[in-house]
């Protein structure tokens, strides 16, 4: 249980009308598709640490400089709260492989018209600012 929020970051990387998603093995959403993230570190920039997450899960270079959404992420009932902005990313450099086996089991690109049922909160709510927006 947090006794204060915690600060994450994510990308939603969309190409050709598809986005990268990664699988989460660990809580929260365990077995949910998910943006590529994670948690910013004392004194790093959001964007900063988009970047590094980005390539410490994804091996793909990205730069965050477009902020698409800001999204709070609360479950009373496990006593977390998240908060995180995520950026919009329409270009990388790199191949997308799973650099991260024991944190996800699958890296993979969905159609924005054809994705799983199991997103994350904070992939749906990406979406729906994409979807709002572009």
């Amino acid at each position: 249980m947090f006794t204060e929020p915690r600060v994450g970051c994510g990308a939603a990387i969309i190409v050709d009308d598809r986005i990268l998603l990664v699988r989460r093995k660990r809580p929260p959403e365990i077995g949910h598709w998910g943006l590529p993230g994670g948690k910013i570190d004392l004194f790093e920039t959001a964007a900063a640490a988009t970047e590094r997450e980005v390539m410490e899960e994804t091996g793909i270079a990205i730069t965050a400089d477009r902020l698409l959404c800001f999204v709070d992420h609360i479950d009373r009932a496990a006593g977390t709260h998240w908060t995180a902005p995520v950026f919009l990313v329409h270009a990388f450099t790199g191949s997308p492989v799973n650099r991260e086996p024991e944190k996800h089991d699958e890296v993979a690109w969905f159609a924005l018209d054809a994705l799983p049922d199991q997103l994350t909160i904070s992939t749906r709510i990406a979406v729906a600012a994409w979807r709002q927006h572009d």
